[in-house]
């Protein structure tokens, strides 16, 4: 009779615990939903199948998010962060303006096969909501936005420090070249179109 109290305490010690290390509700509906759209697409994506992968109630996403497009721009400003943070940490050993400016490519370079090619989720989330009709649509394509902004800001700032005589137009120019880059790995399926548009830019700054 002691065995089986002392197995019974030991399941439910191992329960509680598992209970204590699960991610909480909202980050299991922010990762669910990461993985959805980004492999599948945002709006072929519903939010049953989100809940369902989360293992969430709907009443925990709307208490925590509101709505679907709530979630999207969740999913979008989380990247935004994560992506920003990896370019921190990879300039950080960098010396140079125009090394730091390269590594804007060189990061992508490193991620587009580790996501099977998927080019840009940021430009992606924007070309599903080309004429928003909502002010929650018209916020991810914002969300979206901001992170180009950032990235052209960052562009602009480095290009200045490097003593570009047209930091402005030559930061179009890099963010072109990205662009390029990216949508041309998409369709390609290869890094040539980001080495090319690496080379481009090694070519502007140095």
């Amino acid at each position: 009779m002691a065995e089986a109290t002392t197995g019974k305490g030991a399941k439910g010690g191992r329960a509680s615990s598992r209970r204590r290390n699960r991610p909480s509700p909202r980050e299991r509906l922010l990762a669910s939903a990461t993985t959805l759209f980004t492999t599948e697409g945002i709006r072929v994506v519903g939010i049953d199948r989100i809940l369902r992968e989360a293992d969430v109630a709907k009443a925990s996403l709307y208490s925590l998010f509101g709505s679907k497009d709530k979630l999207v721009i969740a999913y979008l400003q989380d990247l935004d962060a994560k992506w920003r943070e990896a370019w921190e940490q990879r300039v950080a050993s960098l010396d140079t303006p125009a090394e730091k400016i390269l590594a804007f490519f060189d990061q992508c370079i490193a991620e587009q096969p580790a996501i099977d090619f998927r080019g840009s989720h940021f430009q992606n989330a924007a070309s599903e909501y080309p004429r928003p009709e909502t002010e929650s649509e018209q916020d991810i394509r914002q969300a979206a936005a901001d992170h180009r902004s950032w990235v052209w800001q960052q562009l602009h700032t480095l290009l200045t420090e490097n003593e570009s005589s047209m930091p402005s137009a030559h930061a179009n120019m890099l963010l072109l070249y990205l662009d390029g880059g990216l949508a041309g790995a998409k369709m390609s399926k290869d890094l040539n179109p980001l080495q090319m548009a690496r080379d481009l830019a090694r070519d502007l700054v140095t």
